[in-house]
């Protein structure tokens, strides 16, 4: 279940709340008792990084870039110093 973030047009009071994605929006600021909650839009909390069910399951052969491999190549480029 997504964590959804609120906050109202009224006191300004935010919040995050655990909903299922078939759940209606809250509308009742739990501060003022206002019904002006909105739904913020924010960003997703992960990241897709290194070797993973992609690199290990789809690609064969010398197509394959491991995590350890692409540390070192990473590690390399696009420093000053």
């Amino acid at each position: 279940m997504p964590i959804y973030e609120y906050q109202c047009r009224d006191c300004g009071h935010e919040l995050e709340k655990l909903q299922r994605m078939s759940d209606a929006p809250l509308q009742e600021c739990p501060v003022c008792k206002e019904p002006g909650l909105r739904r913020l839009v924010s960003a997703a909390g992960f990241r897709l990084k290194g070797g993973g069910w992609y690199e290990t399951d789809f690609k064969q052969g010398e197509k394959r870039n491991l995590a350890e491999g692409s540390d070192k190549k990473a590690s390399g480029k696009g420093g000053n110093g």
